[in-house]
Formats: C-alpha cells, structure tokens, sequence
C-alpha cells in the first residue's frame, strides 16, 4: 500500500492552513465584524449567515458531482484547487470591505460578497477535501494525511485568529474598518502562495472504474430535477430554526414526511431507470457509515462552530480585554496542532470509533464547565479552553479520514466510487453546521437584546454569552457522542474492505 512522503502530507497540509485564512477568520470574527464594524443588526447578520452558508451547501453537491467527472492530466481534483484560488483570495478582501453606502445597499452588499467568498470556498474546498480520498488507498495512511491536514489547518488558523486583531490595529490606527481590509490583503497573498504549493507537491493516485457513460451536461441536468429533495428539507429545518413557531413546525413535519415516502418510492425503481446522478444519490442514502458521519459532521460543527463564534464576544464583554481575544486563540490553535498530530497515534492504539466518542464526551464535559468560571479568573479560562480544544481537534481529524473509509465501502458494497460527493459531505456539513452555528449564536445573542452598537444593550445579553460558551455548544457534543455509538465500520472490517478494493482495482 502506498505510504506517503512527508513532504507531500506538508503539501497537502498547507491547502487547509490556506483555506483556514478564510474559514476560520470567516466563522471567528466575520459576526463580530458584521455587528460591530460593518453596521448589521445581529437579527439580519444571523438570517444573512443561515441563507447563505445552507444555499452554499447545495454547491457542493454540484460540485463534488463535477469533481467525480472531471478528468485532465492533472487529475480530477487538483486543477480545481488551482483555478479558483485566485478569486477566493478576492472575495476574502471584499467581504471584509466596508463601503460608505445606505443601510440597506450595504446589506445587499454583504450578501453578495459572502455568496461570492462561499462559492469561491466550494470550488476550492470540495476538490482538496476529495483529494484526500485519492492521494492513497490505505485507511492508515488517511488517517495520518488528514491528521497533518488538520495541523496544517490550526496553523492557518493560528495566523488569522490569533494575529487579525493586532493586524486590524496596526493597519488601521483605530479604523477598523481600513484595518480589516487591509489585513485581509495579507492573507489574501499567503493563501494564494499556499495553495499552489499544494498544487505542485501532491499527486492523485487511486483511479476506481469510470461507469458514467453519459456527458457531464446531461447529468448536471438530471442532478438539477433531482435537488428539490435536498432544498426542500434544508428550506423547512431553516424556517423552523429561524421563526420556532407552530405554523414553521408543522411545515418541517409535512417535509420531512413527505421527503421520506417520495426517497423510498425512489429507491424501489428498477435499476435501468435508474440515471447515473440518482444512482449516486442512491448510493449515499443507502450508505450506513456516510449517513451517520453526515450527522457526526453536522453535529461537531455545531460543537465548534458555537464556540468559535462567541469567543470575541466572551472576551470583549465577559474578560473585558478585547485584544485577549487573539491570546485566546493562539493558545487554542497551538493545541488543536497537537490535539491533531496525535490522533494517528491516539486512533492506533484505541481504535477511532472509541476515540471519537471518548474525545466527545471529555469535550463536551470541560465546555460545559465554563458555566461555572468565576469572574475574571482568565487563568481558569485559558485551562479549560485549551483542554476541550485539544480533544476537539481530534473531531475533524478523524471525521475527515473515515469518510474516505464510506467512500470504499460505497465502492465495495456498489462496484461505484463517488470520492468527490461523499467528501461534498465535509463541506457541506461545514457550510451548514457553520451556517446554524452563527446563526445560533447571533439568535441567542438578540434573544437576549444584544445590539452592537448600543452598549447598553450588552449586560442583558452576558447571561446568553455564558451559555453559548458552555452548555449550548455542550449539548451537540454530547448528541454526536450518542449518534457515534451507531457507526457500524470497525477498523478490522475497513482493512478487509481495504484490501478486498485493491485486488478489484488490479485486476480491473
């Protein structure tokens, strides 16, 4: 089985820690920046968040669809990743931009360049994810590729969340708003610097037997009649989320309803009149291991997405040292590397299922016990966050790698192989569980009458900071615990499945 060279798992590494210039300085400080800089009300800043990252999660099915069925002498995937870093370098600088126009065209702006950074996101992020699933074939091996991924993407991290407040002050000299803009011209040149790298040092090596016979426009067709059972479920849970009313709540319920009869009639047609996109389709919602790991990616989503999204509200409000906020995140960030290095480790010696929960439930324990921190004690803070941090990094390490393990048992159980749908997943769960997770946040936040730019409002809303911190995101980490006890792969069956997929793939 193919073991991979170090530099090529830095390569690849580096993709993320370019990605997480935006992702994470995005789900960080992109709420705080809406409500305290741009100007939005925290109502509209949270229906902006919901819209945008759950109509963003339907892009990357298309797009790992696409993936799937590109094919160039670069390979699938890793064209892609080139093309489009260009512009997700842009829209980075424009979503931080703030223009001096009207409320309302300064809305439509922010939704705009917040598509736009999304969509450059996807076309970027679905490919690299799904590379992953073809660097190499051995279930080990990803575990280890996606554990330095996972390293790869804190560093980035580390750069955005601990440094953005210090690069908004030195370039804006108290304008923050030429302060984020021109911070975001730095990052915008690291990543780009970042991803061509991963470009030049990885290499696509799995190649599973090409069944699509029909051209790439005809099915992209076929995808689009077949989507409403996607939207339609997303629309109502969104609806039901926003308003939490009667009227929201019976419509989620006819959806989901009716969504389950029409998927089983779908499931019963003979296979000839079975088009090779619902075929795809069929094969996901009939994969056991990618079904429970979309919730598990869902769910830790939330878990993190929560607490990313309050920590500048924490520290400004609650710590009172605003500037706190980028020491908090350095410290955060330089564990998650190691939370995340160690889990090749780790996930040997206990096995990954066991991890996974075992990382959830101690996670999930030490965030709720930020309830009870007393006043102004920043060393108890800074103890507990960097302790929960460290098993949450072990999350995304492990969610990412075994969803290369579905992609094998779809290939195994069907004789098909879709790695850039089932990785689609990762983004998607991201977008959307990091769509709900600001949007909950900023909810929780104007439930509580929080205004940004009314400090009056802020003593009211420190009781819903504290719960955000704490018990909120407690709760979905707990919830994954209990859905992971469900996954039915063993790391002995997946190396069965492993080794069973080489011998096809050799003699085909």
């Amino acid at each position: 089985m193919t073991k991979l060279p170090i530099i090529e798992k830095v390569g690849y590494a580096m993709g993320d820690a370019a990605a997480n210039l935006v992702w994470r300085g995005a789900l960080a400080y992109l709420a705080v920046f809406y409500t305290d800089t741009f100007g939005l009300t925290a109502a509209a800043a949270a229906l902006l968040f919901l819209v945008v990252r759950l109509s963003d999660g339907i892009t990357d099915i298309i797009m790992g669809m696409i993936a799937d069925r590109t094919d160039t002498r670069w390979g699938k995937f890793r064209p892609w990743i080139l093309f489009s870093t260009p512009l997700l370098g842009l829209f980075m600088v424009l979503c931080f931009t703030t223009p001096e126009w009207s409320a309302s065209n300064k809305l439509i702006y922010a939704y705009v360049t917040y598509i736009g950074l999304t969509l450059c996101y996807t076309l970027n992020n679905v490919p690299y994810s799904a590379l992953m699933g073809v660097m190499t074939e051995c279930d080990v091996e990803r575990t280890s590729l996606s554990a330095y991924r996972f390293a790869g993407a804190f560093f980035g991290g580390l750069l955005v969340m601990g440094f953005l407040p210090y690069f908004v002050d030195l370039f804006g000299q108290g304008n923050d708003v030429q302060g984020y803009q021109s911070t975001m011209y730095l990052f915008a040149g690291i990543l780009v610097a970042l991803m061509v790298f991963t470009f030049l040092s990885t290499k696509e090596r799995v190649k599973p037997v090409v069944n699509n016979t029909s051209g790439l426009k005809t099915e992209l067709w076929d995808l689009t009649k077949n989507l409403p059972f996607i939207l339609l479920p997303l629309m109502s849970i969104s609806l039901f989320f926003y308003y939490r009313n009667v009227l929201t709540g019976v419509i989620f319920a006819v959806v989901i309803a009716g969504t389950w009869i029409l998927i089983n009639r779908f499931l019963a047609k003979p296979r000839e009149q079975i088009s090779s996109t619902q075929q795809d389709m069929i094969d996901l919602i009939t994969n056991k291991p990618w079904l429970i790991l979309l919730g598990m990616g869902f769910l830790t989503m939330m878990f993190n997405g929560i607490k990313y999204g309050v920590i500048a509200y924490y520290f400004k409000y609650v710590i009172g040292d605003e500037l706190m906020t980028g020491q908090f995140f350095v410290a955060l960030l330089v564990v998650s590397i190691f939370g995340a290095l160690s889990t090749s480790f780790l996930a040997r010696v206990f096995g990954r299922r066991v991890l996974f929960i075992g990382s959830l439930v101690i996670g999930s324990i030490l965030t709720i016990c930020f309830y009870w921190v007393p006043e102004g004690n920043v060393t108890l803070v800074f103890v507990l966050g960097c302790s929960a941090e460290f098993f949450a990094a072990i999350f995304p390490t492990l969610f990412f790698s075994m969803l290369g393990d579905s992609a094998d048992y779809s290939e195994w159980k069907n004789g098909r192989r879709a790695t850039g749908l089932v990785y689609s997943a990762g983004t998607f769960v991201q977008k959307t569980g990091g769509g709900f997770a600001g949007a909950l946040v900023l909810v929780v936040l104007s439930s509580y009458g929080y205004d940004g730019m009314d400090q009056t409002t802020v003593a009211d809303s420190l009781p819903g900071i504290k719960l955000l911190m704490s018990w909120i995101p407690g709760f979905f980490g707990i919830a994954a615990a209990i859905l992971m006890l469900f996954y039915p792969l063993t790391d002995k069956q997946q190396k069965k499945i492993t080794l069973e997929l080489k011998g096809q793939r050799a003699l085909a």
